[in-house]
């Protein structure tokens, strides 16, 4: 399954952004309002700058206070980003996320952002494909 395929069955082709200069604070309120883990940076909403998680969040509170609820986004944001085109595979995507370490991959597509692909949209796009793979085999199996 292709990323363009996963993005495609999650419906919504919205990619909530914020701003560099978005405060940790409001930051995580619209982590809080849109139940998601993490924000791409972008300064205009359609090149990504960098990613903002949930872990990134609470590292950067470990490591220097509570006060960087103040800092910008960019402060602690992760800007070395790993993206993928739409023609990526799922089991890439899946790859690069596990070797990585990371939830949520921005998907981009002629230098702008079209989407976000997180670990469980490719889990649930594999499981698809291998429940849709059993089906087959049993059908060739049971002879229809």
């Amino acid at each position: 399954m292709l990323v363009q395929q996963i993005l495609a069955s999650k419906g919504s082709g919205q990619v909530i952004t914020v701003t560099p200069e978005t405060s940790v604070a409001d930051v995580t309120l619209v982590l809080s309002k849109y139940r998601i883990g993490s924000v791409v940076v972008s300064a205009d909403g359609k090149a990504a700058a960098g990613i903002l998680s949930e872990r990134d969040i609470v590292r950067a509170m470990a490591m220097h206070g509570a006060d960087i609820i103040n800092d910008p986004a960019s402060k602690h944001m992760t800007s070395k980003l790993v993206t993928c085109a739409l023609g990526a595979t799922a089991d890439q995507v899946l790859k690069t996320m596990t070797d990585k370490r990371f939830r949520h991959m921005p998907v981009v597509e002629g230098g702008e952002l079209v989407g976000i692909v997180t670990i469980g949209d490719v889990v649930k796009a594999r499981m698809t494909e291998l429940a849709m793979e059993k089906d087959a085999l049993e059908g060739m199996i049971m002879g229809y």
